[in-house]
């Protein structure tokens, strides 16, 4: 017989393992910027919170996600919402989705009216939301920590098997190649016989540098905050890092079950009972256990399904496609916008309003009604796409958000009209500051600096941290533009696959970009990101010099930018490139570097480029020492360089040719794989 106490032990046990809704040390962050939810703002910021936490929370347990999903929700920036969540790299997809979904009901709780938050269950899941986009940006900003009370024996000898297992988990997380950005590691520390586990994971939208540096800060902080303790768990809003002497996580892939050396004993048979027996001393019949039990179960399981089905996302609101393995949003409403609005916004596209002409058509400058500064491209209509593959393939251009890219809002697609809305960037154009007597004072060299370094992290996104990987194909500085605080956004990735570009793995018969800035490879239809690399160089050595590559040899006697930098460099002058109006007040280690990078970034064999990763270690690291450049493509006699009657030097060109004989022309021809 089994007792009544029993059995409800075992009945609460049941429900518990159940619902499995333990969840331990939750933390917490409301910043202190407090909205006001009854104005009209405040009204318009609520929807789209819920409707962001609503979509984070539908989205977490996916299998395809991987554990990390971003969204923004809405367009006026008055009242956008940028949300993340990020599970742990061991957690099920379905422990996943119980994790963002109460962190979804606690962080409405405790932040209800803050425009800023963050909610974490002990690295389980993490949830954030802020009125500024964080995506792809390692943020320290905030310190969250936990120790074990009990101090570890033999600190030394405990302090030396961490620093081992830190650094090693610091570089397998960074470049890990799950996506996941997610690394484990077990180490025995002798003569105690005992084990230390440790865990650090990053959000998956760092880049694999900036990823690296966000754990190492978080490692640097463990004699600190964490001394001598036996475990301890330490967090900033993008990694974190955790160890302790038992296993507090999940085995990523389970070993198989030992092979037992002889069958196990079974259990000694229960003695036969009487249905119909009477209780006896507390007991009660099988029969009646099963009564109970079976009943409850059942209802356990109907509960859960029942909460299922409520929680699954209403149609036709938003809808997600499976695409090349990556989900895609198919239904792109959300970001389109009426072609009356646009109208209106760049009053009916008014010449006055026009603030630029590229190959695939003008860009318009516009106000919303809402007050918002928008760039309006109206494209040329020789695409040949279909109308949904447009929408789609717009959604994802919009979902690659960098600091260092221009960020598009939405698109207009209404009778024969193909729009795209971008954000408006305050200073126009590189080249409108690099290469203009009167506004080249503006760019001193701390700004001109700052300047390299964004244009490498937004090449970088685009070529390795994107979910796709994208070529440029056509980088020069008035591809590059600056915002108010003169931060450098590169434009025009997208518009490549947008047209359909006929290329095939890394070939193309058609060609359009700027020569001068142009790989040598690239003008016989060859493209990589060496290519992109190439043109980056080029717009170090333009950046430097404050000289146009086109109109270089114009004012040193026929010699191109390339070959002065090069002849510089050989002579061991390579400080007579700089541009005059930069006056002495810049740091001679980083114009030298710089100038060093943007010969690497030049050379003729591709394979000797680096690649954006290690140009933008090189750009911020004086501790690493740099190959010595070997002569420029365009030096002297170049393998592949064509002949200059062969291609045209206009910048103002349009038109399109086959290979040999490349197009110059003003716009972006972008390749997008996805990953």
């Amino acid at each position: 017989m089994i007792s009544r106490s029993v059995l409800i032990s075992c009945f609460l046990l049941i429900c518990m393992i159940s619902f499995d809704t333990r969840l331990i040390y939750a933390d917490a962050w409301c910043d202190n910027s407090a909205y006001n939810p009854n104005s009209t703002v405040g009204r318009m910021y609520t929807d789209n919170l819920n409707f962001l936490l609503s979509i984070l929370s539908s989205n977490a347990s996916l299998a395809s996600r991987n554990g990390f999903y971003n969204f923004t929700a809405g367009h006026d920036p008055s009242n956008m919402v940028y949300g993340l969540f990020n599970c742990r790299g061991d957690v099920n997809p379905d422990g996943c989705g119980r994790c963002v979904a109460n962190a979804r009901g606690d962080i409405l709780k405790k932040c209800w009216n803050q425009t800023t938050a963050f909610m974490s269950y002990d690295d389980e899941c993490l949830l954030r939301y802020s009125n500024e986009s964080m995506f792809s940006r390692a943020d320290q900003g905030i310190i969250f920590y936990r120790v074990n009370k009990q101090n570890a024996t033999d600190p030394d000898k405990f302090n030396q098997v961490l620093s081992h297992i830190m650094d090693d988990i610091a570089s397998q997380a960074a470049n890990a190649r799950s996506g996941k950005k997610f690394a484990i590691k077990e180490e025995d520390y002798s003569p105690f016989q005992r084990r230390l586990y440790a865990l650090g994971q990053c959000t998956p939208d760092l880049s694999s540098l900036d990823c690296e540096n966000c754990l190492r800060s978080a490692i640097s902080q463990i004699p600190t905050y964490c001394n001598n303790r036996q475990g301890c768990r330490f967090a900033f809003f993008s990694c974190n890092i955790r160890y302790e002497l038992y296993k507090f996580y999940n085995s990523i892939s389970p070993a198989p079950e030992p092979a037992l050396s002889h069958p196990p004993t079974p259990p000694p048979p229960l003695p036969p009972s009487n249905s119909t027996s009477s209780e006896e001393g507390g007991g009660i019949s099988t029969q009646t256990i099963v009564a109970i039990v079976v009943p409850i179960s059942l209802a356990i399981v109907l509960l859960v399904v029942g909460f299922c089905i409520a929680r699954r996302p209403r149609k036709p609101y938003f809808a997600i496609m499976e695409t090349s393995g990556a989900s895609e949003i198919s239904t792109a409403e959300s970001l389109q916008y009426n072609l009356s609005d646009i109208q209106a916004a760049t009053n009916n596209f008014a010449v006055g309003n026009r603030i630029g002409k590229g190959g695939f058509g003008p860009v318009y400058k516009g106000t919303l009604h809402n007050g918002q500064e928008i760039a309006v491209k109206r494209l040329s209509r020789s695409s040949a796409q279909g109308t949904e593959e447009f929408k789609n393939e717009i959604a994802l251009v919009a979902r690659l958000q960098h600091r260092n890219l221009v960020r598009l809002l939405g698109f207009c697609l209404e009778g024969d009209e193909r729009i795209l809305i971008y954000e408006f960037v305050t200073n126009k154009s590189l080249d409108y500051f690099l290469f203009d007597p009167e506004k080249q004072p503006l760019l001193d060299w701390s700004r001109r600096f700052k300047i390299i370094g964004g244009i490498a992290k937004g090449l970088l996104y685009l070529h390795e941290d994107s979910r796709l990987r994208i070529i440029h194909r056509d980088l020069k500085a008035s591809n590059v533009l600056l915002d108010r605080n003169m931060n450098p956004k590169i434009a025009d990735f997208g518009l490549a696959r947008l047209f359909g570009v006929d290329q095939s793995e890394g070939n193309t018969s058609k060609i359009a970009g700027t020569y001068g800035y142009m790989a040598p490879e690239y003008l016989h239809g060859l493209f990589s990101v060496k290519s992109d690399v190439f043109s980056f160089g080029v717009l170090i050595l333009e950046i430097l010099s404050g000289k146009k590559i086109s109109q270089f040899n114009q004012a040193h006697g026929g010699d191109d930018l390339l070959s002065y930098a090069w002849r510089q460099w050989r002579d061991g002058t390579p400080l007579a490139l700089v541009d005059p109006t930069i006056g002495d007040t810049y740091a001679r280690n980083e114009v030298i570097r710089s100038i060093h990078v943007g010969l690497l970034c030049v050379q003729d064999e591709i394979e000797q480029r680096p690649t954006m990763a290690s140009i933008v270690l090189m750009l911020n690291s004086n501790s690493i020492t740099l190959l010595a450049p070997n002569p420029p493509a365009y030096f002297g006699r170049s393998r592949t360089q064509s002949s200059p009657n062969d291609l045209p030097v206009s910048d103002s060109s349009t038109s399109t040719k086959s290979a040999p004989n490349p197009s110059i022309n003003e716009v972006s021809i972008t390749e997008l794989h996805p990953r």
